[in-house]
Order: C-alpha cells, then sequence, then structure tokens
C-alpha cells in the first residue's frame, strides 16, 4: 500500500480517535494539555527537524505567551481570541529577537545563546509582579469566543481546541511541502550548498525560527486558556528539554513524531504513579508504589533504550520499515 495512503489513513483514525475521545471515557482537559504538547513539539520538530536548528530556548515563547493571555483576558478582559492572537504575536516577536541575536551563529554557539536567551526571560518572568511570582498567574477565565461561544463547558472547550491544533498541524505540513519548506530541508543537509544555489539561508533560518516561535506561542497561549492558569514551569529550561525529548523520542524530522513522542511523555509523567501503584500490587514489590516520585529517572531511562534501539525515533523506525517493505 502506497505510503503516502497509510499516512493519511493513520491521521483520519487519529482525528476520529480525538473527536470521539470525551464519549469513551477519556479526559477532556487532559487530551487538551495533551493536544498542546503535541503543538509545541511540531512546532519545534519544524525549527530542528526541517531547518536543523536545535534551539534550548523554545520555553520562553511558549511560557511568554501564556502569560501574555492569561494576563490580558484576567486583568484586561480580552475575549479568549483576542488573548490566544496576542500571545501568538508575542511569543512570534520574542522569536525574532532570538533569531536575530542568535541565527547568524552556528551549532553549539547557536543553542548556548538561544539557552542564555531563555533564561533571561525566565527571571524576567519571576521578578515582574505581573506574573505572579513563584505562584504564577491563576484564575483565568475561558471567557466567551467572538462573544457567542461558552467555554467555560471542557466539552465545548475540548473540541475548539482541537479545531485549533489541527489547523495549526494543517500549516506545519502545508509549510513542510511547500517550495519554503524545501528549502529549509537543503538548507539542513548541506547548507554552502544552498548559499551557492543563491538563497540567502539566514534570511529562510529566520523566518523559520519565527514561524516556530509563533506556534509555540500558540500552544502557550491555549494551554493558558484550557487550564486557566500559566506557571513558572511554562518559561523554565527543563520544558525546553523535554520539547527536546519529545520530538527525538517521536522521530527527528517527521510528521507524526511529534506527536508519539508528546503524548509518550506526557502519559508517562502523569500516569506513571499509577502504573507504579498497580506494579506494586502485582509484584509486592513496595518500590514500584514510589514511581511516581521517579518519573524523571523513567523518562531518562525510555529515552535511553530509544536512543539505543530507536535511533530515528519511533516513527522515524515505522517509516523505515514501510520503506523497506516497500522496496
Amino acid at each position: 500500500m502506497n505510503t503516502k495512503l497509510l499516512a493519511r489513513i493513520g491521521y483520519g483514525l487519529l482525528l476520529l480517535g480525538l473527536i470521539v475521545a470525551p464519549f469513551v471515557g477519556a479526559y477532556p482537559v487532559f487530551v487538551m494539555k495533551l493536544m498542546c504538547f503535541a503543538l509545541f513539539a511540531a512546532a519545534f520538530n519544524l525549527l530542528l527537524g526541517y531547518t536543523g536548528l536545535l534551539s534550548f530556548g523554545h520555553a520562553a515563547f511558549l511560557g511568554t505567551a501564556a502569560y501574555l493571555t492569561g494576563y490580558s483576558m484576567k486583568t484586561w478582559g480580552l475575549s479568549p481570541e483576542l488573548g490566544m492572537l496576542l500571545g501568538t504575536l508575542g511569543g512570534a516577536l520574542l522569536g525574532l529577537l532570538f533569531g536575530w541575536l542568535a541565527i547568524r551563529r552556528q551549532g553549539i554557539y547557536f543553542s548556548m545563546i538561544t539557552l542564555a536567551l531563555a533564561q533571561m526571560v525566565f527571571f524576567v518572568c519571576l521578578q515582574v509582579p505581573q506574573t505572579g511570582g513563584e505562584d504564577g498567574l491563576q484564575g483565568v477565565p475561558r471567557g466567551k469566543l467572538f462573544g457567542v461561544i461558552d467555554l467555560s463547558s471542557d466539552l465545548t472547550m475540548y473540541y475548539v481546541a482541537l479545531v485549533i491544533v489541527v489547523a495549526a498541524f494543517l500549516l506545519i505540513v502545508r509549510t513542510v511541502h511547500s517550495p519554503f519548506g524545501q528549502v529549509l530541508k537543503a538548507i539542513k543537509e548541506n547548507e554552502p550548498r544552498a548559499i551557492s544555489l543563491g538563497y540567502d539561508t539566514t534570511r529562510f533560518k529566520l523566518l523559520a525560527f519565527v514561524l516556530s516561535a509563533a506556534l509555540t506561542g500558540l500552544a502557550g497561549s491555549l494551554k493558558t486558556v484550557v487550564l486557566g492558569f500559566a506557571t513558572l514551569s511554562d518559561a523554565h529550561w527543563t520544558t525546553s528539554g523535554h520539547v527536546v525529548l519529545m520530538t527525538l523520542m517521536g522521530g527527528l524530522g517527521t510528521l507524526s513524531g511529534p506527536l508519539v513522542g508528546s503524548a509518550v511523555v506526557v502519559l508517562i509523567e502523569n500516569k506513571i504513579g499509577e502504573l507504579g501503584t498497580f506494579l506494586g500490587r502485582i509484584t509486592g514489590f513496595e518500590w514500584f508504589n514510589t514511581l511516581g516520585e521517579s518519573v524523571t529517572i523513567v523518562t531518562g531511562l525510555i529515552f535511553v533504550v530509544c536512543v539505543l534501539a530507536f535511533r530515528r525515533g519511533i516513527m522515524g523506525e515505522i517509516n523505515a520499515w514501510l520503506a523497506r517493505k516497500k522496496t
């Protein structure tokens, strides 16, 4: 069967599953949180997987957008669509600043500049009173979308979030398969050759960085509207590490990889305690009961296994297997 057809069938089944999820026992708020991180990982993959730029500062865009959306909706009374638009624009503008400062550097120097700038943003979020400091920004109302659709219902919010995430993912797909996306792939594979063909690679990389930051900002804005709060963890460097983990675990440079990787990481972080209790009950080992307190160890172990056994990531290995079967 054609690989593209298989991919379309897979995406169709995933979309169908998300549509019916609230009616088959899935907790809508948890699935919405998972979708937000899936969008975050997909936006990051656009930069690393297709352009070859490793940013350690993407949490800055997520956190900035989350705080902008939350503060504008709670204090200024903005509607959800305007609050999310403001957060997305804030992420894009911050991405433009980061990119302008870092994009001319290569390799580890680029990554360290983005990390340093993100840490500066984190300390600003920690110090300014508008963010609530260590307590975070709490009690953000969902409001009414376009003044008509009341988002206070989890089910209504769920389908609005699903539409937003699907639309953003389709934008990423269109970008990857556009002439612009082909230039990004060329830059990743061989930047000197792309330059020799007459492409202004610095401009293309900056555009990719800003687009990735804007989509990350949209994920942060949506997360704030869904959960009703924004915290310092959104802007912390560990969140930047998490999105790298999600992307590599799912499959770098694949469209479906970040979706799978984010699902695996979020499920581990949220359900590891329940799994530990279950394993402790059936095996009799009390250590399993404390598994929820060792989530970073479990996540790290799974990542090591993936790197050793599935170097292309989960979806990368599946795609490679399908390609071998086809030949």
